[in-house]
């Protein structure tokens, strides 16, 4: 994989997996499952003790593969991740301790919104970048277009209750610039080693656009 790092993790694919992973060797399978169908952006959670173990296999095995670090909630995490080769950060919210560790990381960064207030606070910050966090239950896509036009410069990923059936309803927004979801990486899925099934799911989420068409 290119050392080089992304400019904005927003314009890689328009959805980021979301992946959740209780056995570190899945991971590798598992993202060159996503990378051949098309989601090169993979957004691992520090949700389960395999997290960083597996951030780290996906890091130096997976060719195409950029792999970031999600649920990042201490300044301490975002050392750790970095170290094993996250290349984009993702955190549900921010405090000034978190945002100033993510930008001094050196690698891109989402930090979570769901609130106008939080996202001036960032714009306020040079942070016109954002995860929109929990989508769904701050608002959905009608809380998203009513923050474009007083706030056009902000532009986001939201996640937190996406399925296909809605990501194409915000993918159609002007300040969206991709989603985060987990569909495309079932729980019944991984614990079988689906991978094509996987690789399948994934396909069908790259070739999602505004409004349902595929691209």
């Amino acid at each position: 994989m290119s050392s080089a790092l992304p400019a904005s993790v927003l314009d890689l694919a328009p959805v980021v997996p979301v992946v959740v992973l209780q056995d570190a060797s899945d991971a590798v399978p598992l993202a060159r499952a996503l990378v051949a169908g098309g989601l090169p952006a993979i957004e691992v959670t520090l949700r389960t003790s395999a997290a960083l173990e597996a951030i780290r296999a996906m890091a130096a095995e997976v060719p195409g593969a950029l792999v970031g670090a999600g649920t990042v909630i201490t300044p301490g995490q975002v050392a750790q991740c970095v170290a094993a080769g996250a290349r984009f950060l993702v955190s549900p919210g921010w405090t000034e301790a978190l945002l100033e560790a993510m930008a001094a990381s050196g690698v891109p960064f989402l930090p979570g919104v769901s609130t106008t207030s939080e996202v001036v606070a960032l714009l306020e910050r040079g942070v016109r970048e954002m995860k929109f966090f929990p989508a769904q239950a701050a608002g959905g896509t009608g809380y998203l277009k009513s923050l474009a036009g007083p706030l056009p410069q902000a532009r986001f990923c939201p996640t937190g209750g996406i399925g296909p059936e809605t990501a194409p309803d915000y993918l159609a927004l002007p300040n969206v610039g991709c989603v985060g979801g987990s569909w495309m990486v079932p729980a019944d899925a991984v614990a079988a080693r689906d991978w094509a099934r996987i690789e399948g799911l994934a396909r069908e989420a790259a070739a999602l656009s505004a409004g349902g068409t595929c691209r």
